[in-house]
């Protein structure tokens, strides 16, 4: 007797509700704390545009002669207050001057930072403050030149020259950090002992760098901040477009490239958003030191490395920073005063060897 095969079982389709079907956990999750850390950043950010225009007020109160919040706003919008005479030709260009030359330093740190993936990097490292300087002090030097607006072509250029050169020296389109650093630290030094040299040699030079050279908001006059303006704000908004590419870049050159980013592009449009506010703050204040360096540790800690947060929030600590050590040096040494650079040098010193002694320690 023969048995027919018994047909193959049909497979069992299992209906399932939609609410009992759930979404992968990964992206999902990323979007929730991404939700959950926006208002604490936005609060970041509030703090320290806050702690930004208190800053200012300090700046154009405190000094040889205490103005109070009320005589300093007579003193803005008022010709016939007593205080207008300070506020508008001693106090406001001085600063205005912190102001851009304290967010160009601090957002150049903070892509200098990225840009070598080095957290002791500041706009210095790549030598772009010492080309500027060594411009300057040719300028003064050989040509006499003593204005801003006469420094400001030569730092720039300078700058550019440098800027190039070290990118050139650090591999060009196969440039990495570590090439970069080690180029942009022989150019340095190499730059800063021809800017001793030249103002030994020369008395006139000395005399009219010794000031500068040590970084001050002092010289400051009623045009400079108009000037300096154009240069810092091309700067910033070509920082400010690199955001992304930069936290590509900060995974490595080959995920970048798998993210869509192109790691020489990136790396040239950044340097040339270091040489203009460099050039443009070195130009107008002298090389003034630390400030690249201390401002994105500190915004790293509130905003964590995402360079869309982390840039914003350094331009707004810098002159924070820049304007205090300015006021600071005002008030320890009155009737005179101490330059800012001095006040951010000691203060940036002990900063610098701790995270020195940190990073060796992990």
């Amino acid at each position: 007797m023969e048995i027919a095969p018994r047909p193959p079982p049909e497979p069992a389709v299992v209906v399932m509700e939609s609410s009992q079907i759930s979404e992968p956990a990964g992206p999902p999750r990323k979007r929730a704390e991404n939700g959950r850390r926006a208002p604490a950043l936005l609060g970041s950010a509030i703090a320290l545009a806050a702690l930004l225009v208190l800053s200012l007020v300090l700046s154009l109160g405190l000094g040889a002669r205490q103005l109070s919040p009320a005589e300093v706003w007579h003193g803005l919008v008022d010709a016939d207050s007593a205080a207008y005479t300070v506020v508008h030709q001693m106090r406001l260009p001085r600063t205005l001057l912190g102001l851009l030359a304290g967010v160009a330093l601090g957002v150049a740190g903070g892509v200098m930072q990225a840009l070598t993936r080095n957290p002791l990097a500041d706009p210095g490292l790549l030598g772009i403050n010492a080309g500027a300087s060594a411009a300057v002090a040719t300028a003064a030097g050989l040509f006499g030149v003593a204005t801003f607006q006469g420094y400001v072509w030569f730092a720039l250029a300078g700058a550019a020259v440098v800027a190039v050169l070290v990118y050139a020296v650090g591999g060009g389109r196969a440039a990495t950090p570590a090439r970069l650093a080690l180029a942009g630290a022989a150019v340095n030094a190499a730059l800063y002992s021809y800017v001793n040299g030249t103002m030994l040699l020369d008395a006139a030079s000395l005399e009219t760098m010794r000031f500068w050279t040590v970084g001050s908001l002092a010289s400051a006059q009623g045009g400079t901040a108009a000037m300096m303006t154009p240069f810092v704000a091309a700067g910033l908004l070509l920082a400010l477009a690199l955001a992304r590419p930069l936290n590509a870049l900060a995974l490595g050159d080959d995920a970048a490239r798998s993210l869509g980013a192109h790691p020489a592009r990136v790396r040239a449009a950044a340097i040339v958003a270091v040489t203009l506010l460099c050039g443009a703050a070195t130009a107008a204040c002298g090389p003034i030191v630390f400030v690249g360096l201390m401002v994105p540790h500190l915004v790293r800690a509130l905003t964590g490395p995402d360079q869309r947060w982390m840039l914003p929030c350094c331009a707004l600590l810098a002159p924070v920073l820049l304007l205090g050590a300015d006021v600071l040096g005002r008030l320890v040494a009155r009737p005179g005063e101490l330059q800012a650079g001095i006040v951010t040098a000691v203060l940036g010193g002990p900063l610098f060897l701790y995270f020195v002694r940190r990073k060796v320690r992990a």
